[in-house]
Parts: structure tokens; C-alpha cells; sequence
């Protein structure tokens, strides 16, 4: 594995949509659609987690002459890029957590700063 992939909220959707089923293969704009991401931001994503060891990928087995359109290169968590990426959702968890009980515990709101 190579270093740590930077993980933007886009990347955290991805990876929460494939840690719902870990052992599946997904492809590239059937995981933009259902992250609600755009399509132009999922192959250079998915690239950089590939490189970073967290997924695999592969062709589909599928014929282009009979599914009518060119193979769809599928992708999966690797079992290190599970671990990473729940980890990495457990810490925003937590963040989000302490942050609303300190919100929670204020009386008044803070003025903001213009």
C-alpha cells in the first residue's frame, strides 16, 4: 500500500456507499450516482484509492456486443481499504458527536465573525 489517500466528502460518500456491501464489485458511474457525486469526479478518485491499495479492480466478464456498450471496469474494498475506510467514518462520527454536545451545551449561540 502506498500512503494515505486524501479523502474529501466526495471520497467519504464513495467509500460509505461501498463499505454498505464491501465484498461487491461496483462501477465507476453507478457509485457517482448513488454517492450523489459527479461523474466527472469518480475515475480520478477512484484512481488515487486504487493506487493507495484500499480498492481492487477488474473488467467485467460482460460481452460489449451483447450488453450493447463497452466493458465496465468494476471496483471493491481491498480488506486494508475496509479497515481504512470505516476507521476514517468512525473519526468524522466521533468529531460530529463531540461537536453537537458542545453545541448542545451552550446557552446562547456565538456571534460570528463578519
Amino acid at each position: 500500500m502506498s500512503r494515505e489517500p486524501r479523502l474529501s466528502a466526495d471520497s467519504l460518500k464513495v467509500l460509505g456507499t461501498m463499505l454498505e456491501d464491501p465484498m461487491a464489485w461496483h462501477y465507476g458511474l453507478g457509485l457517482a450516482g448513488t454517492a450523489g457525486i459527479s461523474s466527472g469526479t469518480i475515475y480520478p478518485m477512484l484512481a488515487r484509492l486504487e493506487s493507495a491499495g484500499w480498492l481492487e479492480s477488474r473488467q467485467e466478464d460482460a460481452s460489449p456486443e451483447s450488453e450493447g456498450r463497452p466493458r465496465r471496469r468494476l471496483y471493491r474494498l481491498t480488506g486494508a481499504g475496509e479497515r481504512s475506510a470505516l476507521e476514517r467514518l468512525e473519526e468524522i462520527e466521533r468529531l460530529a458527536k463531540r461537536v453537537k454536545r458542545r453545541r448542545a451545551g451552550r446557552k446562547q449561540p456565538r456571534k460570528r465573525l463578519a
